[in-house]
């Protein structure tokens, strides 16, 4: 009965240790802001660039994407966040893809959003949103690592 539950435990706590050293565990995080221009009429364009901060160095990146749906108009958008599960700041760099409902008119858009990327890095982002546009459609969205 005592070894029955002696290998029980030890079973568990070898469960235990597993997933605490898995590479999840491992994963890192840091904190991101850039600038984003959007314009568009159906299909949509963005550009921009900004700043992730990773173990106290800065790294600079460029945005650009794609979206298609119901887009007319222009927007600037101020993102800033916080990236976790990376390993490093090439992790950081990938496609990300969301479908978004929003308007703007003036300096009064607001939001927030989570994204994912192929690599596991996740943005969670707020945003203030600036322009005229209005827009239902799935976006595209690449970051690379200057």
């Amino acid at each position: 009965m005592h070894v029955s539950r002696l290998r029980a435990a030890l079973v568990a706590l070898c469960a235990v240790a597993g997933v605490a050293a898995t590479p999840t565990a491992l994963a890192d995080g840091g904190t991101i802001s850039f600038r984003v221009v959007k314009a568009g009429f159906v299909i949509g364009g963005s550009a921009g660039s900004g700043t992730l901060n990773f173990h106290g160095r800065p790294y600079h990146i460029s945005i650009g994407g794609l979206s298609y749906g119901f887009t007319f108009g222009g927007s600037v958008i101020n993102f800033h966040g916080t990236v976790s599960n990376i390993r490093g700041p090439s992790d950081v760099a990938g496609v990300y893809a969301a479908g978004g409902l929003g308007a703007a008119a003036g300096s009064r858009g607001a939001g927030a959003i989570v994204l994912t990327n192929q690599k596991g890095a996740v943005l969670s982002l707020t945003g203030r949103e600036a322009g005229l546009i209005v827009a239902a459609d799935l976006n595209g969205l690449a970051i690379t690592i200057d």
